[in-house]
């Protein structure tokens, strides 16, 4: 047996979009037909972030603490537009010792009913405002400077579609979710009567490319039996 011994497929948004129509029915004719497809695509990858957790997208970024500043931009800096915050962990320095402690996350009414946010301290909650510039802020207030550091695993915004000759930001098992969700997409404009039918598949692929995705970590749960009366 002979293979290819090649491992680069990596199709470009003009294969894509070929794929999607001819699952449609259709053939790619127009210059319209392309650019409606374009924007079916960018209007996806939105919904992506929406939908699941990629974790290709995520970024670590970190946040030098000041004393008595309570909130902080989200780095955006190396074209990486952050939506959220996963988790953070704030390090504490000393001495150039380091010792990492995770983070609280509170909810906009638990941080807005905060009513000594100017105190100070080594911070240990934050609240993440999502607003199209993510803020992080934190509590309490750093007591110093140069002391404390924030750890931000961060999702972030995919590139968007600006050209057929792109390729996408998208591993190599998301392929198929793609040409399915971009198909869905553009039955609805195209070709309705095949749309449940590709919203079935792309709602199968999805799932199943975001169960590849997931961590692998063990998780356990045990009850908490120190409360329990033996009779």
């Amino acid at each position: 047996m002979t293979t290819s011994s090649s491992k680069n497929f990596e199709p470009d948004v003009a294969e894509y979009i070929e794929e999607a129509f001819e699952r449609c029915g259709l053939e790619l004719r127009t210059g319209y037909d392309l650019k409606t497809a374009n924007r079916s695509l960018n209007l996806m990858l939105a919904e992506w972030a929406n939908r699941g957790l990629n974790q290709w997208t995520i970024a670590q970024k970190t946040v030098d603490m000041v004393a008595n500043t309570t909130t902080y931009n989200i780095d955006s800096t190396n074209g990486t537009a952050p939506i959220d915050v996963l988790d953070v962990f704030i390090r504490e320095t000393t001495q150039s010792n380091a010792n990492d402690i995770s983070m609280t996350r509170l909810s906009r009414a638990e941080y807005s009913n905060i009513t000594t946010k100017s105190t100070t301290g080594k911070p240990n909650q934050f609240f993440v405002d999502k607003q199209i510039t993510p803020t992080i802020s934190v509590w309490p207030a750093p007591d110093q400077s140069s002391k404390y550091t924030i750890f931000m695993n961060v999702l972030t915004r995919m590139d968007d579609v600006d050209s057929a000759t792109n390729t996408l930001e998208v591993p190599f098992r998301f392929y198929p979710c793609l040409a399915a969700g971009l198909a869905y997409y553009l039955s609805m404009k195209k070709a309705p009567q095949l749309t449940p039918q590709l919203k079935a598949i792309y709602d199968e692929e999805f799932n199943r490319a975001i169960a590849a995705d997931e961590d692998r970590a063990s998780f356990r749960i045990a009850p908490n039996l120190r409360s329990y009366n033996n009779a």
